[in-house]
């Protein structure tokens, strides 16, 4: 069983990957290059979802690419980061947030591996409640304050969003939004794949914040707190190392 980590904005390095080396594995969708290491006696794979150097934009993701590596490759379970503004003001920046929801409003990305039949995936719980759950029982050991809930909203980005679509999204019931969770949390529900995400708040949503927004603001935020996902992340790694999985994650998949 193999476990990957897919880092997002300012999460570039997997840690402390033993014996780690560089993979590549060819997809339909093209080749996918990411690390692989051990930790706790199994696979861990590292993926950086913008590449290694920040240079892929968010709506250029090869999200089927990715996902399809790392079903290719025995990955079982999916942790990945996200940097989110925040719509809720009891979401600070600095919060941790364990998604348990979302809303898409993305537009032109490929959203399923089954374009050629007919398959309708159940989502009435995107993100996987073990998973979940180690995550927050990690976060309780090491003192990390991780909110259990919170609903994102996936936008098409590249731009930020106005003012007038977050009071939009805040009357929806979205508490973050961010421009990479869609479709990746569906793909790995097709293929099977228990997967979570840990959201970090870098700042407040246009209209919710005072000042202007800044990518530069983002990037410095996650690299600060970098680590500490890394750390959250590789403890929940080894909580779920040598446990069966008990979700319906697998059973729900399409293939």
């Amino acid at each position: 069983m193999g476990t990957a980590i897919i880092g997002g904005t300012g999460v570039y390095d997997p840690g402390a990957l033993e014996a780690a080396g560089e993979e590549r594995v060819d997809t339909p969708w093209g080749e996918v290059h990411l690390q692989r290491g051990r930790r706790a006696g199994a696979d861990l794979f590292f993926l950086a979802r913008h590449g290694a150097d920040h240079s892929v934009p968010p709506h250029r993701v090869n999200y089927r690419a990715n996902i399809w590596a790392l079903r290719e490759l025995g990955v079982e379970r999916i942790l990945a980061t996200a940097a989110v503004g925040s719509l809720n003001r009891e979401m600070e920046p600095g919060a941790f947030v364990a998604v348990d929801q979302f809303i898409d409003q993305t537009r032109g990305r490929p959203g399923t591996f089954f374009d050629d039949r007919v398959v309708h995936t159940d989502l009435s719980e995107p993100y996987c409640t073990q998973m979940r759950q180690a995550l927050a029982g990690a976060a309780q050991e090491m003192g990390i304050h991780l909110l259990s809930t919170g609903c994102y909203i996936c936008t098409e980005g590249p731009r930020f969003e106005t003012p007038a679509e977050i009071r939009a999204y805040r009357r929806w019931g979205a508490d973050l939004v961010g421009m990479t969770g869609v479709p990746e949390v569906v793909l790995a529900r097709e293929a099977g794949i228990c997967y979570a995400t840990v959201a970090q708040v870098t700042n407040y949503a246009a209209g919710v914040s005072p000042r202007p927004l800044s990518h530069q603001e983002v990037v410095e935020f996650m690299a600060h707190s970098a680590l500490t996902m890394r750390q959250l992340f590789l403890a929940a790694v080894d909580r779920l190392a040598g446990q069966p999985r008990d979700c319906c994650c697998a059973a729900l998949g399409g293939f």
